[in-house]
């Protein structure tokens, strides 16, 4: 425990860095030796720094408490509203913190990565968990709280403390932009190596949701969306059109069949005509005597007439009566419709006092623009002369450049010395390579005989092939260009190590992991970047390939003898148990110490607690099993794992040593050789090392001094452009008293036109009045006529009566007429039956056409029908169904050509959506993406690196396959390559990701990030230089605040006043807490620190 405060108070030690601290304590259960629980307290540390905080900002986490919550009984934290650097040993209860605020704010247990169901982050023992999060917003925080229940794996939802859905809390969260299934905004610890493994494309959205424009990410999925529904018209056009040609095709084809097919119709139809007019020739006679009856009928007629003549008066009055009445309905809607007319008018008037309304609000809203176009011009113009200021008051502090010319004349002299030098290395070195090619060339003769020898290396390739296709397919390659590398290349270790009992090959297979086993070994690191560049950005090969250390590690000695440990059982070291090459064999001491892992056998088994106790071993092997022995870092016990070894799979096949012997004694005469070649090199390449060095060093010294001269320059080429900056803004001066007089000017001749239509619309309601009251009088003069003409009408009624008995005679005679007409009647429904016509259907004109081209006696008839039937006999073989596809065929074009046009329309308009959404989106992302760039590229530049962030497109128009595509390269003799989870070490990636999410910050909309445990990753510097950063962005103003998990800190880091440090301690041996006390932690700290110094 004193170790650890002494580490963390170290890194402590900037003045001023404690302002405030902060206790909250936990008691978790740890179980005792004798199967109970003993308490133990768990402590949660939080030291803030008060000065400089800024005010939270909408979203920012203000307070998180948990209860009943993974290993916590309660814990509150009250976060900073900068950089909040919680810090503490593994399994402390960090992610856990990190696990509460992602599934408090309904994030889902699967993001997380370490366990399906939200019920399992409830402590053990325990039915409910109580996770609260309060978020900062104006003028009322909003306090999320649920309550999370093991049964059922439910969860209870409140908001301010009242009862809510999941949806209202989902919703309230997307109203803060708080995305915590983001990996851009929330980096829990399970994922953080996700993050390379995006795609371009997530990468894009990812990004999009977190700093874009809520607009920008709505584009892109319009774009999508348009771009499918374009495809999906483009296709069906395509189809369509297609049919449409094949369709007009087969109509062509039936068009001839069909005129055939008309031409026998006429003819058909002729007789069928014929027969039709026959029946009513005989109609027609009868017709005739029908009409004679039918005149006296009238005559008798004509006499009732003039009886109605005496009724005529009565009637003219009644329809003088009518007429009045029209005149007065026509009058009435001309008056109506005049009104109406009228009416219109004054409603264009009052629209047009509306428009003139608004004209005068644009000039008034375009003058208060120029008013802030000038405000604008005058920051600008004060900011340009405060930097023209700065520089020139740098530039007059800027010594006389003295003569530097005889400085750099030395060192260009020393310069050349060094190159001749190692252009002489170089010739050894060349000399010595192809001495040792030739060695290695003879040895590989040798491994190539002893594999002949019992065909186990052929058994091998094929295992290798069935298991691993990629990694067989690098091979064939690297055999056919081994020219291409500097250095020995060793295949795949399955291929390479040769057990010699193949009961051993289980040790040795369980010891060494399966993508080791598969992974190609090489003895230069610029050979290995060769080599995966081909295979992996080429070939697009996933294979494993790994770098034997620069010095041999395959003759270390063990710790101890194995004579020492055959009172415990062990026979051998795993080394002794199979033979490899040496970079793969020194690959193997030096990863997995293979040379200081004893096997035992059963013996070893049953004494294996004294073994663990005694033997200070901390891996081995029994006859069936591998024991793994750690100490404690708290109780300084050890710890004991053991697993069942696996049957081998790739080693079973071993080689006779009896007939490999005499080839081996070869092989080893050939590798005492190379050894002193080895050397002769190693010497050779220490020498171009030193070089090497003095060379960087004498162009750095040449640089700075070539840099004192340029300086002054430089400033003075600044200045000369803000001087032209400042003239151009001073040119661009807005006469504010002239715009507001020309705004006036606009106004009032706006507003006499405005009084001129208002004296327009008094005139015409001056007119509307009249009109309203001609128009009641003439609907009182309406009622006035209606009424006299009611009274004529009862007055005619009594005349009539003198009618009924001339009535009584017309009627005799009418009967007659009708028997003569019911004869007639009977003719007409046999001519109807022929032409089938219903009874109450009028006779068709078409066949009073025809009738009259067609003969008008009955001989005539039937001689005219014997001929057409002698005609149409001619025509045979024809069918309807002709006729009927040709016209089905016709009137399916027409639809398909109507239905094509609609499509091709639609899309246009999709197109033109297209174009109208991209350009807007488009300049949105690429605003955003340069300004990722800047960022990431400047902090890569600070760590002597180089990245890159642009757009990747594969097809301009294939939007969903636009991403962000990462470019980084960490050391200056490689090209830029992207960033994937398969090219780049793990360091590589981490700090890749740390510098991707940091360029972010600064532009980030989110009010919150999360970043747990990235830095396990790195190496001190680059630790060292990513905490710095992260500290200088995330502690600026008016960025987002910021959550770093880490397990461990480097000595002296930089650290801001603004920043937040939590410190997580738990385990057995805690401190109570009435004993914790920081005054004497201090002091206990100063102590040491001057004993250190002295």
């Amino acid at each position: 425990m004193r170790c650890c405060w002494k580490t963390l108070l170290s890194g402590l030690r900037a003045p001023g860095v404690v302002s405030a601290v902060s206790f909250t304590w936990c008691r978790p259960a740890f179980p005792r030796g004798d199967g109970g629980c003993r308490p133990c307290s768990l402590r949660v540390l939080f030291v803030s720094r008060v000065r400089g905080c800024q005010a939270a900002e909408k979203g920012r986490l203000q307070k998180v408490l948990v209860e009943k919550w993974g290993t916590y009984n309660v814990c509150e934290v009250y976060p900073g509203p900068n950089l909040n650097l919680i810090v503490g040993g593994n399994g402390t209860g960090k992610s856990s913190i990190v696990c509460a605020i992602c599934l408090g704010l309904a994030g889902k247990p699967s993001f997380l990565g370490r366990a399906d169901k939200v019920s399992l982050f409830v402590k053990e023992g325990c039915l409910k968990a109580i996770v609260e999060i309060e978020l900062f917003k104006s003028p009322d925080n909003i306090i999320i709280t649920r309550e999370i229940y093991v049964v059922n794996n439910t969860s209870v939802w409140f908001i301010n403390g009242k009862p809510a859905t999941l949806k209202m809390v989902e919703e309230q969260i997307a109203a803060l932009n708080i995305q915590v299934d983001n990996l851009c905004q929330f980096l829990p610890q399970d994922k953080v190596g996700e993050f390379t493994k995006l795609s371009k494309t997530e990468l894009l959205e990812a990004t999009e949701k977190s700093i874009g424009s809520p607009e920008m990410y709505q584009f892109h999925c319009e774009l999508k969306n348009f771009r499918e529904k374009e495809r999906e018209l483009e296709n069906l056009c395509r189809e369509k059109t297609t049919s449409l040609e094949k369709m007009k095709q087969r109509v062509e084809r039936y068009k001839q069949d069909v005129e055939r097919y008309h031409e026998c119709k006429r003819h058909v139809d002729l007789i069928e005509m014929l027969k039709k007019k026959r029946p009513w020739v005989e109609y027609e006679n009868v017709r005739e005597q029908h009409e004679e009856v039918k005149q006296c009928r009238n005559q008798v007629k004509k006499e009732l007439k003039c009886l109605k003549k005496m009724q005529i008066p009565w009637a003219k009055k009644i329809q003088e009566a009518e007429e009045n009445i029209k005149n007065l309905d026509m009058k009435t809607r001309d008056n109506t419709a005049e009104t109406r007319n009228i009416s219109q008018k004054c409603k264009e008037k009052q629209d047009a006092l509306e428009r003139k309304d608004k004209e005068i609000e644009e000039i008034n809203q375009a003058f208060r623009m120029k008013k802030d176009e000038e405000a604008n011009r005058q920051k600008k113009l004060y900011q340009t002369q405060r930097i023209i200021q700065e520089w020139q008051n740098e530039l007059d502090t800027e010594a006389v450049c003295e003569n530097l010319q005889p400085q750099i004349d030395a060192v260009n002299t020393e310069l050349k010395k060094l190159r001749e030098e190692r252009a002489n290395i170089d010739n050894d070195i060349s000399d010595l390579r192809a001495e040792k090619n030739n060695l290695e060339r003879e040895a590989k003769r040798i491994i190539d005989r002893l594999g002949q020898l019992n065909n186990i290396m052929h058994m091998k390739e094929e295992n290798l092939k069935m298991r691993f296709q990629d990694t067989h397919s690098a091979l064939m390659w690297l055999r056919n260009n081994r020219d291409k590398f500097k250095k020995r290349i060793c295949e795949p270790m399955m291929l390479e190590i040769n057990v010699k009992d193949s009961r051993h090959a289980k040790y040795v297979e369980n010891h060494i992991s399966s993508n080791d086993m598969r992974a190609f070994v090489f003895e230069c690191q610029e050979d290995m970047e060769t080599f995966l560049v081909e295979v992996r950005d080429h070939q697009k090969l996933r294979v494993n390939a790994v770098c034997a250390p620069s010095e041999s590690c395959a003759e270390n000695l063990p710790s101890r003898p194995i004579e020492e440990l055959h009172q415990y059982g062990f026979y051998s070291y795993l080394r002794e148990l199979f033979d490899a090459p040496p970079p793969v064999m020194s690959y193997l001491c030096y990863q997995y110490h293979v040379h200081n892992v004893p096997v035992g056998t059963q013996k070893t088994r049953d004494m294996i607690e004294r073994v663990i106790q005694e033997a200070n071993i901390r891996q081995m092997y029994t006859m069936e099993e591998k024991y793994v022995i750690k100490i404690s870092a708290y109780t300084n016990q050890k710890i004991s794992s053991n697993t069942c070894l696996q049957e081998a799979q790739y080693l079973t096949s071993s080689v006779d040593t009896e007939e490999r012997r005499q080839l081996e004694n070869q092989q080893q005469d050939i590798s005492s050789t190379l050894k002193s070649l080895d050397a002769r090199l190693t010497a050779l390449f220490d020498r171009q090392k030193l070089l090497d060095h003095k060379d960087n060093k004498l162009r750095q010294e040449k640089k700075e001094l070539l840099e004192r001269g340029n300086r002054r320059r430089q400033l003075e080429s600044k200045i000369a452009v803000k001087y032209d900056s400042l003239r151009q803004l001073e040119h661009d001066a807005i006469d504010l008293e002239k715009e507001f007089q020309l705004a006036n000017v606009k106004i009032k001749e706006i507003n006499k036109q405005k009084a001129e239509l208002v004296t327009e619309l008094m005139h015409l309601i001056e007119r509307i009045v009249p009109l309203n009251v001609e128009k009641v009088n003439l609907a009182f003069q309406m009622t006035r006529v209606t009424a006299e003409k009611n009274r004529l009408q009862s007055e005619c009624k009594a005349g009539t009566e003198q009618l009924r008995a001339a009535q009584q005679r017309f009627h005799e005679l009418d009967n007659r007429k009708h028997l003569l007409y019911e004869k007639c009647t009977e003719l007409m429904k046999q001519g109807r039956h022929v032409c089938r016509l219903g009874p109450d259907q009028d006779f068709p004109k078409e066949f009073q056409v025809a009738f009259q081209t067609l003969p008008n006696t009955l001989e005539e008839i039937d001689a005219f029908l014997n001929e057409e039937k002698t005609r149409a006999s001619c025509f045979a073989g024809l069918s309807a169904s002709v006729v009927e596809e040709y016209n089905k065929q016709t009137q399916e074009i027409q639809q398909l050509t109507e239905y094509l046009e609609e499509k091709k329309n639609e899309l246009n308009n999709y197109k033109q959506n297209i174009s109208q959404v991209k350009e807007k989106w488009l300049n949105l992302l690429k605003v955003m993406i340069e300004q990722i760039n800047e960022k990431f590229s400047k902090f890569f530049s600070s760590m002597q690196c180089v990245g890159e962030v642009d757009l990747h497109m594969e097809n301009e128009e294939e939007y969903e396959k636009y991403g962000i595509r990462i470019r980084v390269k960490f050391h200056s003799s490689t090209e830029l390559h992207e960033l994937t989870q398969y090219h780049q070490s793990g360091g590589e990636k981490t700090v890749s990701t740390m510098l991707y999410l940091m360029a972010l910050q600064e532009l980030n909309r989110c009010p919150f990030r999360v970043v747990d445990e990235i830095n396990q990753g790195m190496d001190q510097m680059n630790q060292r230089r990513v905490f710095e950063m992260v500290v200088e962005t995330a502690c600026k103003k008016r960025t987002s605040q910021y959550f770093l998990i880490t397990p461990k800190l480097l000595q002296n880091l930089t650290y801001n006043d603004k920043m937040t440090v939590l410190f997580v301690y738990n385990g057995p041996f805690m401190l109570d807490t009435y004993k914790w006390n920081i005054k004497r932690f201090k002091r206990r700290q100063q102590y040491l620190s001057s004993m250190t110094e002295s």
